[in-house]
């Protein structure tokens, strides 16, 4: 139980941490961190179906299982987040004018 506890204070500080580093950076760099992000999810997703593939353990199944899920989820949303960032800089046709109205 004490080395559960140890895990639970790394993983509560590591959330206070990556709030704290997130929360400063600008909004300009949102979408190079986004890309960078889900490189990052890729590889946890990757990792999260091998263990799961490798485990006898019926916990560590359904967890191993939940996880691929999460990372998956969270992967198709930062790419679909991405894309919508980089639609806002994309510069919109003018309709060509048409000959005759108005005559």
């Amino acid at each position: 139980m004490d080395e559960a506890v140890v895990w639970l204070t790394i993983f509560i500080l590591s959330v206070f941490v990556g709030i704290e580093v997130i929360s400063k950076v600008s909004s300009t760099l949102h979408t190079p961190l986004m890309s960078g992000a889900n490189a990052i999810h890729g590889i946890i997703l990757l990792g999260a179906v091998l263990v799961t593939g490798s485990t006898d353990n019926d916990v560590a199944l359904v967890v191993g299982l939940v996880a691929i899920v999460l990372a998956a989820v969270n992967m198709v949303g930062g790419f679909v987040v991405t894309d919508r960032m980089l639609q806002m800089f994309v510069r919109k046709k003018k309709p060509a004018p048409t000959s005759g109205e108005g005559a």
